[in-house]
């Protein structure tokens, strides 16, 4: 994969003579790209926060570890889909993304504030989006960041407004969770089943790391239905799968009733409304945040996708 020089584009960086490199990303690379992921995102957060919204937060250490580990992880397995770019020999934005099987998923890309509006995102996401040669669905997740969304749909990508619930569960209306339990290592044929079912293509042992790293498996299996989901110390949904809408609300339940406190389950498109009749049943409040990005596909269901893994 050989760099790409880009002419020098307007703004503050051709003051000062600056040419865009779009080369590979490398691993001492990584920890860059993290700044500037949680710099960028923080900054949509503050532009974009509604009043009445809460203060938004600074990424914190642990998920920014969490972060540099799954990143480093798409290097090992995706480096042709994982591309930075530098101004003056500096890394200014990034992008990663990753193939399973026939599906392409853009997993995250950021550009430094001060260097946005001036082509670099089209320069990443071109480069990134030759990984997905062949592939015949792609997925993405985005911020409320107008510019990135008319990225995405000039990419071909259809956007799906995303709905949130936050609260304090209240269990009084949950139904018997008797078939979820712990998931164990025989049990991941049969998540990978339903990934292919539902999203058209299996995770990855990295992926399957990544999402044990960050949280707790869970499975419900009857006779004729079955799922799996992913669930953080907070009851908050990392992922989740199911072959129907009874065993995801299932799951559902399952993680709001771990909770300590209050919960938030982010990710849930208007294609999951048994989600959202979940919620509304444990009390929660429903808001919106994000969009999910669909090409050659429809919103997957029952599913709720990881915002960096989908």
């Amino acid at each position: 994969m050989r760099p790409i020089l880009a002419h020098a584009y307007g703004g503050r960086v051709a003051d000062r003579g600056g040419a865009v490199v779009v080369r590979p990303m490398r691993p001492e690379d990584v920890p860059v790209a993290e700044r500037i992921s949680a710099d960028a995102f923080h900054a949509v957060d503050l532009d974009r926060r509604r009043v009445g919204d809460r203060p938004p937060e600074r990424r914190p250490a642990a998920r920014s570890q969490r972060w540099i580990d799954r990143t480093t992880g798409f290097l090992r397995t995706d480096g042709p889909g994982c591309w930075v770019a530098e101004v003056e020999d500096r890394v200014v934005g990034f992008a990663t993304s990753f193939r399973r099987e026939t599906l392409w998923c853009l997993a995250t890309f950021a550009v430094e504030p001060g260097h946005q509006g001036h082509g670099l995102g089209r320069l990443l996401l071109d480069a990134a989006g030759r990984h997905a040669s062949g592939c015949l669905r792609a997925m993405l997740a985005a911020s409320e960041d107008p510019r990135a969304l008319r990225r995405y749909v000039a990419a071909g990508f259809d956007l799906h407004p995303q709905l949130t619930l936050r609260g304090i569960p209240d269990a009084s209306a949950a139904p018997s969770l008797a078939s979820v339990r712990e998931a164990v290592p025989g049990d991941r044929d049969e998540m990978d089943s339903l990934d292919r079912r539902v999203r058209g293509a299996a995770r990855n042992d990295a992926d399957h790391e990544a999402l044990r790293a960050a949280g707790r498996p869970l499975v419900s299996t009857t006779r004729s239905a079955s799922g799996y989901a992913y669930v953080d110390e907070t009851g908050s949904v990392l992922a989740l799968a199911a072959s129907d809408r009874r065993t995801a609300s299932r799951l559902l339940w399952a993680a709001l009733l771990t909770a300590p406190a209050e919960v938030e389950v982010h990710h849930l498109t208007s294609a999951n409304q048994w989600a959202l009749q979940v919620g509304v049943a444990a009390g929660l409040a429903v808001g919106t945040e994000g969009h999910l990005g669909v090409r050659g596909m429809r919103p997957p269901s029952p599913y709720v996708h990881h915002g960096a893994l989908l």
